[in-house]
């Protein structure tokens, strides 16, 4: 796929992964539907984008809502008049163990509420997302793009039930949809990140940082840009779908 003047549509694009992802795919000269939570983050993210002198518009849309997500996506359509690529990036960790013992009792164990929070943004919100932007991409009879977040994780990380099977089921239902929805031009594609420089780290302490950083066989933790540039790659090669990329500087969990 040419890229220069095409839609990208981006879920959890007010900072970090996404918002590097939006200013790659401007760099490229495509137009950009930045979609999130934080409509202060998305403004940053827009002029950001603007200033590379493509078009930008926001979104503040819940990807766990369906009909919020069925009229953002409609607003999309109807703003831009397209929809090439859509990548569902918006996640979240709400990790703990699933018991924990103290003197042969069980004194913690991971709650619903953080189980559901997790597979409702990682997992339905990537569902819904990918749902709707199928349906106006077929719609629209130009084919299109469907990238996904995904994680080093998924292959299963200690204190991460939720979001380890939400990211294994990220890569699962793209090779679905590579299969389904090829009929209509369609691709998809996913990227496992491994340990990479968000806003995510501010809440972590130094010594857990190091030891991550140490994890890694490159000895460094990946930037943003990394995992954008991974998200560029499926976009443009016309033959790669239903398969994923693992960016994650050779470490295996």
């Amino acid at each position: 796929m040419q890229l220069d003047g095409k839609l990208v549509a981006i879920t959890g694009s007010g900072r970090g992964i996404g918002r590097s992802m939006a200013l790659a795919f401007a760099q490229k000269r495509s137009n950009l539907a930045l979609i999130d939570l934080n409509a202060e983050d998305l403004a940053q993210t827009k002029a950001l984008c603007e200033s590379a002198g493509v078009r930008a518009e926001t979104y503040v849309c819940n990807v766990t809502r369906e009909q919020e997500v069925e009229a953002t996506l409609d607003r999309v359509v109807a703003d831009f008049g397209r929809l090439d690529v859509m990548i569902n990036n918006a996640g979240i960790t709400k990790d703990a163990l699933l018991i924990k013992l103290q003197d042969g009792k069980v004194i913690n164990k991971m709650s619903m509420d953080q189980w559901r929070a997790v597979v409702d943004v990682n997992l339905t919100g990537v569902f819904l997302g990918a749902r709707e932007a199928a349906a106006r991409m077929a719609t629209l009879g130009n084919g299109g793009v469907i990238i996904s977040t995904s994680s080093i994780s998924r292959a299963g990380n200690m204190g991460q039930s939720n979001y380890s099977a939400t990211k294994a089921g990220v890569v699962s239902m793209t090779v679905v949809w590579a299969k389904e929805l090829a009929r209509y031009g369609i691709r998809t594609g996913a990227i496992a990140p491994g340990f990479t420089r968000t806003e995510i780290l501010d809440t972590m302490k130094p010594e857990m940082i190091e030891r991550a950083v140490n994890a890694v066989p490159l000895r460094r933790m990946a930037e943003p840009a990394e995992m954008a540039h991974a998200a560029i790659f499926i976009a443009e090669n016309d033959y790669f779908s239903g398969r994923v990329i693992e960016v994650d500087g050779g470490q295996r969990l």
